[in-house]
């Protein structure tokens, strides 16, 4: 049995260590609640974004820009963002099953790093980290994301890539955030304006039923008219999507941190309690056994004298 001494020094420890996770767990909080304002006030704008896009380009017919075509090349642009610390239970490592799960060989993938930890796991995994800018996610803005778009495009155009990927995570609620992998390039247009392939973060309904027994979904949609060109207007439109889910998604992944750390900074508390109750209990055990032993030895000495 460990001696009075040594629980003592073990509770000391936790109670150390649970008035950390007490700081942080207020300190995700207070981060949470501004990021997650900031996500749910942005979400709508990314939401029309991506439906606008998709739905103009299911009305472009006959078109062969090379950002609706599949490039030559087999490697795959993969943009993982994670954090740039830890004591955020599985978020990090969730994000990174989603590339080592997908079944894509490692000489295939080139990882553009937004989050030291994303990066440093996939790197011992033996993937190539062609970029890190974990910087990024600490302060996520427009521009971040605009420079990562540029980086990925230019490497899809410059026929270095074939497809461009996107690994985040969804921030749904408070306690629940899911990871994602999307494909950002080439892009699909969806049949008959529908928007079932869009994750359900950056998804909605555009305008009531459209399904095959509606008027809607009877009706033959107009093609969509280019000025002055479509290969001129999709240049522009196109990248403007790239750029726009970027940030949509640093924004939701800065919100699931917080989130999650908030989470694992309670149950570490909750798990600091509960040990500093049961080395309490043993501690006063111990002290009730010390204290019986030395008043038997006084007895037995008191007795030995008469």
């Amino acid at each position: 049995m460990a001696s009075m001494r040594d629980i003592k020094r073990r509770k000391e420890s936790i109670q150390s260590t649970q008035q950390i996770t007490k700081a942080m767990k207020l300190v995700s909080t207070v981060k949470l609640q501004r990021a997650k304002s900031r996500a749910e006030s942005s979400r709508p704008y990314f939401v029309k974004m991506m439906e606008t896009v998709r739905s103009v380009l299911s009305k472009t017919d006959g078109s062969n820009h090379p950002y609706l075509q599949a490039g030559d090349s087999d490697k795959k642009a993969v943009i993982v963002v994670t954090a740039n610390r830890g004591l955020a239970g599985g978020y990090n490592n969730n994000v990174v099953k989603l590339i080592l799960d997908s079944g894509w060989r490692k000489e295939d993938v080139d990882i553009y790093g937004v989050g030291k930890k994303g990066i440093e796991v996939l790197s011992r995994r033996g993937y190539r980290i062609k970029a890190d800018e974990s910087d990024m996610i600490n302060e996520p803005l427009f521009s971040d994301a605009a420079a990562m778009g540029k980086m990925v495009l230019d490497a899809y155009s410059a026929g270095e890539v074939g497809e461009i990927w996107l690994a985040y995570t969804r921030f749904k609620n408070t306690v629940v955030h899911v990871p994602e992998l999307i494909r950002l390039l080439p892009v699909e247009p969806l049949p008959d304006g529908q928007m079932e392939d869009i994750p359900d973060g950056v998804s909605g309904q555009t305008g009531g039923s459209q399904g095959p027994d509606s008027p809607e979904g009877n009706r033959k949609e107009a093609p969509m008219n280019y000025e002055p060109e479509a290969e001129e207007a999709l240049s522009m439109i196109i990248p403007k999507y790239i750029n726009s889910t970027i940030f949509g998604a640093f924004i939701e992944a800065v919100a699931s941190e917080n989130g999650a750390r908030m989470q694992a900074m309670d149950s570490a508390t909750s798990n600091a309690e509960d040990m500093i109750a049961s080395l309490s209990l043993a501690y006063n055990r111990a002290r009730q056994g010390a204290i019986t032993q030395e008043l038997t030895e006084i007895i037995s000495g008191a007795e030995a004298l008469n």
